[in-house]
């Protein structure tokens, strides 16, 4: 039997992980009035306060490593293989201490398995390769089998998200202190995507609404080049723009509802008020991953 596992920054609504039966380890905000996880119901409260935070941001850590090893440990002694979906390792620690923490419970678990990848992303663009490991397992796939599902999602689909302001990736370490400040003062509004594991921008434009339409523009080029399997708008703060831009662009353009929901208070505390979508299309797109896919796999 296959476990699943991923961790909190997919931003998977909790009962879509308990349907699929998926096990989500929470990574970690730390305020100076303590630490709390990052889970999917915490993000109203943290979005409310997030542009009071900017001076001050507080901190995420990754999930400890006795968490990690005993998340592995009953899995083993359940006779359990692991198939486990991570943020972009070139994001946060949590793919390594990952693969740590299997590799020592597999010291003294002989027979244990897993296989753990490194999704080059974050949010539903990670949720979306755990999603298709599911969709495996469930028709009854092995473990290796599973992974290569979940590999294959990877390579079909992106994160387009479009920040009001640099800043807040500018004190997270995520782009350099000029490149923000000049962004901020010539008001340029960039379209950011993860390539290789991180964020890049594809298109500068000068107000939020050319943003938007310049967002849209990409996710439509991957539509009609590559087909379209699933689609998720995602929001980092208030949700007003984001629903407003789904029902005036996205919607009318695919026919049919899409789905708005925020991504996980880790990923807004480094990014800031932001819209974004996420989407999985039919086949592989170009530039998401350059190098070889198999680096992003650890075998235990």
């Amino acid at each position: 039997m296959v476990k699943l596992l991923t961790d909190s920054v997919a931003s998977l609504p909790n009962e879509v992980a308990a349907s699929e039966d998926i096990e989500v380890v929470s990574l970690y905000i730390n305020e100076p009035q303590g630490e709390f996880a990052d889970t999917m119901d915490a993000t109203a409260g943290f979005y409310d306060r997030l542009p009071s935070l900017v001076d001050c941001l507080p901190t995420s850590s990754q999930p400890s490593q006795h968490t990690l090893e005993g998340i592995f440990e009953r899995a083993a002694r359940a006779g359990e293989e692991v198939l486990g979906v991570f943020i972009s390792s070139g994001l946060s620690g949590t793919f390594d201490g990952a693969v740590r923490a299997a590799r020592a419970v597999k010291a003294h678990n002989i027979d244990f398995r897993a296989i753990l990848i490194d999704s080059a992303s974050a949010g539903y663009d990670e949720a979306y390769a755990i999603l298709e490991a599911a969709r495996a397992s469930r028709a009854g796939k092995t473990l290796e089998q599973c992974a290569n599902a979940a590999c294959d999602a990877i390579m079909r689909s992106r994160f387009l998200f479009a920040p009001e302001s640099l800043t807040y990736l500018q004190k997270g370490g995520r782009i350099g202190g000029a490149k923000a400040l000049l962004g901020n003062l010539v008001k340029l509004a960039p379209v950011l995507t993860v390539r290789d594991g991180s964020p890049v921008d594809i298109a500068k434009v000068r107000t939020q609404k050319k943003v938007l339409a310049a967002m849209f523009e990409r996710f439509k080029a991957d539509v009609e080049s590559n087909g379209l399997a699933e689609v998720m708008i995602h929001y980092i703060g208030q949700p007003d723009k984001a629903r407003a831009w789904a029902r005036e662009t996205i919607e009318p353009y695919l026919g049919h509802e899409v789905a708005v929901q925020p991504v996980s208070p880790v990923v807004g505390l480094h990014v800031g008020p932001a819209a974004g979508i996420a989407y999985r299309c039919e086949r592989p797109l170009e530039g998401k991953i350059t190098g070889d896919i198999s680096s992003l796999f650890a075998y235990v």
